[in-house]
């Protein structure tokens, strides 16, 4: 009876060669299961201890790429036991390459998507910059999609179809979406810009084409700006690479400039006097303003004797409670010094023309 079943064969193939595939796929199974209870306990405790939180993310996404890769393989090894016929090996092949390089490429995107997630979150952590944190998962995303279209291409390759022919398919229904999704594609290729460059960041004070704003949320299409006057305005990404921004937050200090108008009436003395008054108030206002400053007798005008005040807010410093201290100690100096603002006038001379 053992001679029979020795001796007998199923689909074409001996007993000892079914045997021998089987044996091979259970030893796939088993080396599978191994991996992932080892990841599940030994590797996973070792990650632990290290302060990287990065190899404990691998071991966690790499256990079930790894454990269907290795079934795949012993599948081949397995296949590559039994006879069967031309027609059907040849199919089989191109199913196995295409099993074996998406298996692969499974396990590449897994590791390269938890790498490059680990990198831009601790880059986004160490600035302390809230705002691009939201860009991470877009980022992660086309970077799996371009790693899983170069899986495919391969796949397809390797199962003997003609890639060319397809990706020139691809080509042009690609250049056709891409024309008609051209402003789309330029907002998001703007964000992308936005996120890499940083030329604001969320709480900025920026001027754009003419709006002064704060900035409330970077988007990866559009971005979000609080005008002053309180309108919410949104910006498309793409007006970012080809408009002039002001980013006013990042300046080293706000410089103010004032032409201070004097009566004619003034005398060289109280001009002195004046422009001591000026360079005093810096002075006194140091934990607000820079040292840097100006003031100086600039011009003669119509109804006024001019004065020119420049003076800088040092950065941090909340810039219109600034401004309207030190404008309030400044006009309460000139008072007392009996300095006089001057204001349009004209002189009208009567002639009294006689007859």
């Amino acid at each position: 009876m053992f001679s029979w079943a020795v001796s007998s064969t199923i689909l074409g193939n001996g007993l000892e060669q079914w045997l021998k595939a089987a044996m091979i796929l259970a030893v796939g199974w088993l080396l599978g299961k191994l991996i992932s209870l080892l990841g599940a306990s030994i590797f996973r405790k070792l990650a632990a201890r290290t302060e990287n939180r990065m190899d404990d993310e691998l071991v966690q996404t790499m256990r079930q790429p790894l454990v269907t890769l290795i079934t795949v393989l012993s599948f081949v090894l397995g296949y590559q036991q039994l006879e069967v016929p031309e027609h059907i090996d040849k199919w089989m092949e191109r199913v196995f390459h295409v099993a074996v390089a998406l298996a692969v490429t499974w396990a590449i995107v897994r590791a390269l998507d938890t790498l490059v997630g680990a990198m831009l979150r601790n880059r986004s952590e160490r600035n302390e910059d809230k705002d691009s944190a939201q860009f991470i998962p877009v980022v992660r995303s086309s970077f799996k999609a371009l790693l899983w279209g170069l899986g495919v291409v391969v796949a397809l390759n390797n199962a003997g179809y003609d890639v060319g022919a397809l990706l020139a398919g691809i080509g042009i229904g690609g250049l056709a979406l891409a024309m008609a999704a051209k402003d789309t594609l330029a907002n998001i290729f703007g964000g992308i810009t936005v996120f890499t460059d940083k030329p604001f960041r969320v709480g900025d004070r920026v001027r754009l084409n003419g709006y002064d704003g704060i900035v409330e949320e970077v988007g990866i299409r559009s971005t979000r700006i609080r005008t002053m006057d309180g309108p919410l305005v949104v910006v498309p990404n793409n007006k970012f690479a080809d408009s002039i921004l002001e980013n006013v937050s990042q300046e080293a200090s706000r410089r103010v400039r004032h032409d201070l108008g004097l009566v004619y009436s003034t005398t060289n003395a109280q001009i002195e006097e004046a422009l001591g008054i000026l360079h005093a108030l810096v002075k006194d206002h140091g934990s607000d303003l820079e040292v840097d400053h100006a003031a100086y007798f600039s011009a003669f005008k119509d109804s006024s004797l001019n004065l020119v005040f420049v003076y800088h807010i040092r950065k941090g410093s909340e810039i219109f409670n600034v401004q309207t201290r030190v404008h309030l100690d400044l006009l309460e100096r000139f008072r007392k010094a009996g300095l006089e603002f001057a204001y349009p006038t004209s002189v009208q001379y009567a002639i009294d023309v006689k007859s």
